[in-house]
């Protein structure tokens, strides 16, 4: 297992945002002995245009932008690319044959094509998948993040080449992906569900991704569906990531990895049930 990750994204943040340093550095120092840890590169900017909008590219790079929840730090520009390109050498990873893991900050899956939101500055799995597309036919994109992934749906609707899972909680921010459209395959569940039902649902969700037939899956990997978070009341335990990351791994497809969300104390612990299965 290769995981990503460079010190660098710990150099941003403001008091009392969920979105903090501590969700990777606590993570980074409890997995760092385990597994071998590599690295980022800065992705390049006609990386983040494959599927965003030069607009979108300058804001962020001028800080000329104002959302409540996703803050014009200083630099963030730098640590959005850093982070896009992460995700784009984990998927180039899994296309060489190991499994590869991005624990980087921020997260990208709802940035759409024009947008930035919700903590995510440039959508990192899409600009990952997008990059790839030209060695591969297909891809799966599973997103178990306790939020729809809407950017990810808004830069993939309708493309043939690329199917969009995600299993969210219905009607949490931002309120999207209650019903299924073209490619893009929604699985919302009701808030208070338990792992069993979860895990009902998801072996469903795996079911789709099977039939696609896909040549790569890339994971939008949020561990906020986790009954300790205080972002959701879906009520996973540490050990359903686990099992998680054992059925992805039971498609049997070369795979790869981003963090998206988790904010509890406990995201060190899930986040390695995950990868020890994965």
């Amino acid at each position: 297992m290769k995981v990503i990750y460079s010190k660098d994204c710990e150099a941003y943040k403001q008091d009392d945002h969920p979105e903090s340093p501590e969700r990777t550095k606590q993570t980074h120092k409890f997995l760092k002995d385990k597994f071998d840890f590599i690295k980022p590169r800065s992705a390049p900017y006609e990386d983040i245009l494959a599927v965003h909008t030069k607009q979108l590219l300058e804001k962020v790079r001028k800080g000329d932008f104002f959302d409540p929840d996703t803050p014009a730090y200083p630099k963030i520009f730098k640590h959005a690319l850093i982070s896009a390109g992460a995700a784009t050498q984990a998927a180039e990873l899994a296309l060489q044959g190991e499994s590869a893991f991005s624990l980087m900050r921020p997260p990208g899956h709802h940035a759409t094509r024009d947008y930035l939101g919700g903590f995510c500055y440039f959508n990192n799995i899409a600009i990952a998948v997008s990059k790839v597309m030209e060695k591969i036919d297909k891809a799966v994109i599973i997103d178990f993040d306790v939020h729809h992934g809407n950017g990810t749906q808004d830069i993939f609707m309708g493309n043939k080449k690329v199917l969009y899972i995600s299993l969210h909680e219905m009607f949490l921010y931002p309120g999207t992906g209650l019903i299924s459209d073209k490619n893009c395959h929604n699985y919302p569940i009701k808030p208070d569900t338990d792992e069993f039902v979860y895990m009902n649902t998801f072996k469903k969700a795996m079911i789709d991704a099977e039939n696609f037939k896909p040549n790569l899956i890339a994971v939008s990997a949020g561990f906020d569906a986790y009954k300790g978070d205080e972002l959701s009341s879906i009520n996973l335990e540490q050990e359903t990531y686990a099992k998680i990351g054992k059925m992805i791994s039971d498609l049997r497809k070369p795979t790869f990895a981003v963090l998206e969300g988790g904010y509890s104390e406990d995201l060190p612990q899930c986040i390695l049930h995950f990868l020890n299965s994965f």
